[in-house]
């Protein structure tokens, strides 16, 4: 019957990129000022940044009810004996173990969740090569050894203009964004070991980008073929001037653009930046 691969929203994956290889996607909440919406079903990007700028609380986020996998797990044991359920890092959201919870509550179908250790576009890219080999034919271990593999060959790296979304958010230590305020620096974020850690302090924004644009040299001089995203948070035409630099200076790099979406933008922040990249295998 065939491998199922389930996502959930904070990969931002585009619709045509999810019906390319029938992924299916499970929703993350943004909680406003004004009422609770599903991310990539109920808002838009842009409408949430609208949002956030004239409210006068911090949005919250909400992961997917354990019920909701369980649904979902179960309809799709009518089509397929086995689902990759591939989710942002459990570090920073329950969602992973929400997934895994619910795998255990169904019948009918084997369960295997994946800890991306990442989110947006990168968690992305495991869904579609998930998607892919199983059109291809390939077992759920075969899968899940690629999955591995492309953890271990992912870089990400981003850029916010204020840290204290991610303070408020709880996804950085007050410590880390009072140093950050103080001496007006851009640092350079990171995950690592699931959660969000500063990677380098760096003064002014054009020079953190130029910092992560080293970053991503180191590999792709290398010769490989890679493929990368810029990420925005609102700010599509600089996230696009970057990508096009980066096209022209990489050409063996596969560029795209992508965006932070609600959930993951309100522990960003508008105006923030990213670039995530893996060696394709």
């Amino acid at each position: 019957m065939g491998i199922a691969v389930v996502t959930d929203s904070t990969a931002y994956l585009s619709e045509e990129e999810r019906e390319r290889y029938n992924i299916r996607m499970i929703p993350l909440s943004v909680n406003l000022e004004d009422g609770s919406y599903e991310e990539e079903v109920e808002i838009t990007s842009s409408e949430f940044y609208d949002k956030v700028r004239t409210s006068k609380s911090f949005p919250k986020t909400t992961q997917p009810a354990v019920g909701k996998f369980v649904e979902l797990f179960e309809e799709l044991s009518n089509e397929y004996d086995e689902v990759i359920s591939i989710h942002l890092s459990s570090g920073i959201s329950g969602t992973y173990q929400g997934a895994a919870q619910a795998g255990q509550m169904v019948d009918g179908i084997k369960v295997y969740t994946f800890d991306s250790e990442i989110s947006c576009a990168p968690q992305g890219y495991f869904a579609l090569k998930a998607g892919e080999m199983a059109e291809q034919g390939a077992t759920s271990d075969q899968i899940l050894a690629t999955l591995e593999e492309m953890k271990r060959l992912m870089h990400a790296y981003f850029v916010v203009d204020d840290l204290a979304h991610l303070q408020r958010g709880g996804r950085l230590s007050a410590a880390a964004a009072l140093v950050g305020g103080l001496l007006q620096v851009k640092p350079i974020l990171c995950f690592d070991e699931k959660v969000i850690v500063p990677f380098e302090k760096i003064r002014t924004k054009k020079k953190a980008l130029r910092r992560v644009e080293d970053l991503l040299a180191e590999d792709a001089m290398k010769g490989d073929k890679f493929i990368a995203t810029v990420i925005h948070a609102n700010c599509e035409e600089e996230g696009r001037e970057w990508m096009n630099q980066l096209a022209e200076t990489y050409p063996n790099v596969e560029f795209n653009l992508s965006y932070f979406g609600p959930v993951i933008g309100t522990h960003l922040g508008e105006g923030s930046l990213g670039l995530g990249w893996v060696k394709k295998i």
